[in-house]
């Protein structure tokens, strides 16, 4: 039943669908995500708030994501895309703005907490849930297409953030972002996202009364997720303290930041190599492969000392781990649980994904001030990932 429902899900293609979710992601999150570390000097210099407190209104957004990306599946699944991901537009809107006029630093932080409800339902987890039921079988070019696409919101909405402060303040600067989005986004998710959508069979009449969906109290379920989290942990943390840790082995700030912008580049080489990969290992096999990849990745970069061009190749090869990682993340709950049910079951699997990622910033520093330094940091971050190859490899025996 699951085979012939996915193949009926592919047959007429979306491709309109396909290409509005390209615009929208690129655009919510350059200015939902990628705005923020570019305003934040000007951010502090106006307010007086200090950057870690500024940082952690933003960090909270992110975790508030994570929690409400578990209700937003639920939604997904029973009223589609188009009317959750116009929401979340409709929502993103006044959050931005709430952001660009907050008179004080709790109003800041309420704004923050609004937009992170607005990311769960416009982010990468409700287009994925919409590309898997509507492409079914090929749902791996179509996520793959996106990512790439939202692969380049940073190099988009980066310099056009910063020309834009360079004319006009930050608050100014956050409204007419708010304009780009409800420019962009909200028409195309009200407009383009119309492809035929049917709700999600309920579940059996004794899981109705349970919260939590039955697969996502299954062992395996549980220590995938648990995997995939210390993992997302390890690498968003290593690849946010990178510049640092290149710094101290030597190269010159200007060297560091380009290699951390290259790492940017690596991610879409492991984009791109995710569907070869998937045509050639099982999803064990590529969940495996990823995650000892990751731990791989961030061991050589706390190991290695130089020289400067194989410290900058393993952060290109960390950025393509990290990229693969992401398509990982978008396809294993459809490889191991079916489509049927995507978006509730992914918004349970993601959260604590997304938590962490969210946390990272913060944790990765705290982890280098307690270890002493930035190469400490990297070999106990490889150590946390290496749990998570562990776990992994337990999961994929259990159901």
């Amino acid at each position: 039943m699951e085979r012939l429902q996915t193949t009926a899900a592919g047959v007429g293609t979306p491709r309109r669908a396909l290409v509005a979710l390209c615009i929208t992601q690129i655009t919510s999150w350059g200015v939902l995500y990628y705005a923020f570390p570019v305003a934040l000097a000007s951010i502090t210099e106006d307010t007086g708030w200090s950057a870690p407190a500024a940082t952690a209104a933003f960090s909270a957004g992110l975790v508030v994501s994570a929690l409400a990306g578990i209700p937003i599946g639920h939604w997904l699944d029973r009223w589609g895309p188009r009317r959750v991901m116009t929401g979340g537009s409709l929502l993103a809107v006044p959050a931005t703005v709430g952001i660009a006029l907050a008179p004080t630093y709790a109003w800041f932080v309420v704004a923050w907490l609004v937009a992170g409800v607005a990311m769960a339902a416009v982010f990468y987890q409700a287009a994925f849930a919409a590309l898997t039921r509507w492409y079914g079988d090929r749902r791996v070019q179509a996520i793959t297409a996106v990512t790439l696409v939202a692969g380049l919101a940073s190099t988009v909405f980066a310099p056009l953030t910063h020309a834009l402060l360079e004319r006009l303040d930050w608050r100014t600067t956050y409204l007419v972002l708010a304009g780009v989005l409800a420019v962009v986004t909200v028409p195309l998710h009200a407009l383009a996202l119309t492809p035929p959508w049917t709700p999600a069979a309920e579940p059996p009449a004794h899981h109705r009364g349970r919260r939590l969906p039955a697969e996502a109290r299954t062992p395996g379920f549980v220590l995938l997720s648990a995997a995939l989290t210390l993992t997302a942990f390890g690498m968003y943390a290593a690849s946010l303290t990178l510049i640092p840790l290149l710094t101290s082995r030597g190269l010159s700030a200007g060297l560091a930041a380009t290699t951390f912008g290259l790492l940017g580049a690596g991610q879409l080489l492991g984009r791109l190599g995710y569907a070869p990969l998937t045509a050639r290992t099982t999803a064990t096999g590529r969940t495996m492969s990823i995650v000892a990849a990751s731990a791989v990745s961030v061991a050589l970069l706390a190991a290695l000392t130089g020289p400067p061009a194989l410290l900058v190749a393993a952060a290109i090869a960390t950025g393509a781990v990290r990229g693969a990682g992401t398509l990982l993340q978008a396809t294993v709950v459809a490889d191991r649980w079916g489509t049927a049910r995507y978006g509730t079951l992914a918004g349970w699997f993601s959260a604590p994904i997304t938590a962490a990622a969210a946390l990272a910033p913060w944790g990765g520093t705290a982890l280098a001030e307690l270890t002493g330094s930035h190469p400490a940091m990297f070999w106990w971050l490889a150590a946390l990932v290496g749990v998570a190859v562990a776990l992994a490899a337990i999961s994929s025996r259990t159901r």
